[in-house]
């Protein structure tokens, strides 16, 4: 009886330990929202939960595209500035300023964004091939396009924005459905997309595979260099695609914009469980972790924080995140 205790004392810890390591960010966003309801009175208001589902989905949508490379041991620096480069691309086509850079504008909204999307997979195709041709560290090629993207961008627009955009195109920045914005709407098809090539798909399966075992994946025909490819094309699309969303929200395309998404884009993956080791995590989790950063944003802007102590506040939370990360390593 009196040895029986300890072990009964372990168990429970340890079921206790394993239920926080699955469901703590979800735990820990609904405390930060309970926190926030009690702090402020305009946080629980259908307004601003609304507002805060907006702004999140941007950032949802890249950290989804950058769920993919994480998982097979990559990253991916160069999004923001790929945000900026297919915004201003898709832009020039569906302005109708006068000065618009592209002749015979504006085109049709489908064909602009075709343009937009096609520009953000070409930028993570090329990343991606110099990573699985060259092996070059996914860090430094993404640098090196992150740098790119942005010296395009400002080539391509002169380093002035493209302004008056079509209400054909700024309609899927701006309308609702059924009351839900359409970048919400946007997000949530794109996660659910997301999550069944993930979990239901041998795609999925081999992205896992590459990212949990390279030398196994390959001795069983996996194509590393064809996965490692294909993830930084979906990320790079998205990326060009939430460059579009982005630009039809504000009615024009910033060569600035973009800047530092990258960091808030791995902070949701990192917080939301997937391992910078490759082969763990759920697009689900990323979600989480970007809705959780978007709580906190909107919390600390009705507080009136400032944003400079909102960077030190995301920055502790990707640190304490990845200390995590490396905790379950061990333990493993």
């Amino acid at each position: 009886m009196i040895q029986s205790k300890p072990v009964a004392s372990r168990s429970a810890s340890d079921l206790a330990a394993a239920y926080g390591r699955k469901y703590g960010i979800l735990i820990a966003l609904i405390v930060v929202c309970v926190f926030l309801t009690f702090a402020n009175e305009y946080f629980l208001t259908g307004r601003n939960l609304l507002n805060v589902l907006r702004q999140t989905s941007i950032n949802g949508i890249l950290a989804i595209g950058m769920t993919f490379v994480i998982l097979t041991r990559g990253i991916d620096l160069s999004v923001g500035s790929v945000v900026a480069l297919a915004g201003v691309v898709s832009a020039s086509l569906a302005t109708s300023s006068v000065n618009a850079m592209v002749p015979g504008g504006p085109y049709p909204t489908v064909v602009a964004f075709g343009v937009g999307i096609l520009v953000g997979m070409a930028c993570g195709a090329i990343s991606g091939w110099v990573v699985s041709r060259f092996n070059v560290p996914a860090f430094v090629a993404t640098l090196g396009m992150l740098s790119a993207a942005r010296g395009m961008t400002l080539l391509y627009a002169g380093g002035k924005p493209v302004p008056e955009l079509t209400d054909e195109y700024r309609w899927i920045g701006t309308a609702d459905v059924l009351g839900i914005p359409m970048p919400v709407v946007a997000f949530a098809v794109i996660f659910l997309v997301a999550f069944w090539v993930l979990s239901a798909t041998r795609f999925g399966r081999h992205v896992y595979a590459v990212g949990g075992n390279p030398h196994a994946a390959k001795v069983s025909g996996i194509s590393i260099s064809r996965i490692r490819l294909l993830v930084y094309v979906i990320s790079g699309g998205l990326a060009g695609f939430s460059g579009m969303l982005l630009a039809a929200r504000t009615g024009s395309a910033l060569t600035q914009a973009g800047i530092a998404y990258e960091l808030d884009a791995i902070a949701a993956v990192v917080i939301g469980g997937t391992s910078l080791g490759g082969g763990i995590g759920k697009v689900t989790g990323t979600v989480i972790g970007a809705l959780l950063i978007g709580v906190m944003n909107n919390g600390l802007d009705l507080m009136g924080v400032e944003s400079y102590y909102q960077q030190v506040i995301k920055g502790a939370l990707i640190v304490a995140a990845v200390m995590l990360d490396q905790a379950r390593h061990r333990e493993a």
